[in-house]
């Protein structure tokens, strides 16, 4: 009888031997935005928070478009046809530098360039696509408004027929990368149900103030739109879907890569914490070696692994196309309330520390307060759970 295998040597930074999940090329695509966010993000970005800016996003836009990582899981017009998978892991990547990088790729890919890719003309797909794929393009996704957040269907803003033409009132809030996009997917009632435009931004009678005075996702581009009798083309319409299944479908595929960006920041302040505990002394010896803070790693090391493991088994169903709405709403309740406990517990190890800029902890604190309750609030995903779980509607 032969021996059994040796098992490999317990990696702290992998408890679970995760990585014997990836292919090659998935970790090609995962080292190279990790590499990318290290040397043009991880250096400025406290300093982008504190100030409360994106400078230079336009620059930035081109230089994710170059590495393939705008709309990188759509299939040609200048996309990088990647996986699930591997889409995950980059948004793992730029949110464990910041969760406003990620909302920045999120929105451009899984929202505006998904509306398009997904919904769109040939001449949309043509027109658009390759130039928000390379970053020449940046583009924003219209759907939530003042008065209506988790219930999209009472939109206000309407577009009306006008001859040939459409024409837009309204007005979009919480829209990110608003103010710098040069085209904006915006979702309005019609008089034959909700339907989405394609608006290039310089149109007349549109605007997009950027959205001051925030304390979390400071380093992103925040908007609101206001549409003051936009006249728009017939062709300016997607005409692949009517009703709330279009943005919600889209807001479907946004929330899967939120389901790893996630963990991103939750690592970030995991291992912050590990770092700190393993050289901050008190009472004369580090504070890793008390029972107290050995037993919160512990528990943050398993939250923050169960998290990207449930993120990867959601990513290998979207890849055989077998991933429902529902699932991704399991993930993402549950992996933004872990990571949010993770960071709350990686501050308490920190102390005083954990409140400093010269420490990530604090910044992903409170960036995953808006990643808490974008793209469907915690009880919006514990209400869609509920309703598959017993097959009441509970919305109303």
């Amino acid at each position: 009888m032969s021996a059994s295998p040796k098992p490999p040597p317990f990696d702290p930074a992998d408890p679970l031997g995760l990585d014997d999940l990836l292919e090659p090329e998935d970790l090609a695509v995962r080292d190279t935005v990790r590499a990318w966010a290290a040397d043009r993000v991880l250096p400025y970005v406290a300093d982008w928070y504190e100030k409360g800016e994106l400078p230079g996003i336009r620059e930035l836009a081109r230089e994710l478009g170059g590495i393939g990582a705008l709309g990188m899981s759509l299939d040609g017009y200048g996309c990088a046809g990647a996986s699930a998978v591997q889409y995950g892991l980059a948004c793992l990547e730029l949110e464990a530098a910041d969760s406003g990088i990620r909302s920045l790729v999120s929105v451009q890919g899984s929202l505006a360039m998904y509306a398009v890719h997904r919904f769109g003309s040939e001449e949309q797909k043509r027109r658009w696509l390759p130039r928000m794929a390379s970053g020449e393009v940046i583009g924003c996704f219209g759907l939530t408004e003042p008065d209506h957040g988790s219930d999209p269907g009472s939109m206000r803003t309407y577009a009306k027929r006008d001859g040939d033409d459409w024409v837009l009132n309204g007005r979009k809030m919480w829209i990110t990368n608003g103010s710098v996009a040069g085209v904006a997917v915006v979702w309005a009632q019609t008089d034959g149900g909700i339907r989405g435009f394609v608006v290039p931004t310089d149109s007349a009678g549109f605007s997009a103030p950027e959205i001051r005075h925030k304390w979390s996702l400071r380093a992103s581009v925040t908007s609101e739109l206001v549409l003051d009798d936009v006249r728009l083309p017939a062709d300016a319409v997607l005409p692949g879907v009517t009703g709330l299944k279009g943005p919600l479908g889209c807001l479907s595929h946004a929330r899967y890569g939120i389901v790893w960006g996630a963990m991103g920041a939750a690592r970030s302040c995991f291992e912050a914490a590990v770092d700190y505990a393993r050289t901050r002394e008190q009472f004369g010896r580090p504070i890793g070696g008390f029972q107290l803070t050995q037993a919160k790693l512990a528990d943050m090391a398993v939250e923050l692994h169960k998290g990207i493991l449930l993120a990867h088994h959601l990513g290998r169903r979207m890849d055989a196309g077998r991933l429902r709405p529902e699932q991704v709403s399991f993930g993402k309740l549950n992996n933004v309330r872990e990571a949010i406990d993770i960071c709350r517990t990686a501050r308490t190890i920190l102390g005083a520390n954990g409140i400093s800029l010269a420490y990530p902890v604090m910044r992903h604190a409170t960036n995953l307060e808006s990643v808490l309750t974008y793209e469907g609030t915690v009880e919006m995903h514990q209400l869609v759970l509920g309703k598959a779980l017993t097959g009441i509607d509970a919305f109303r």
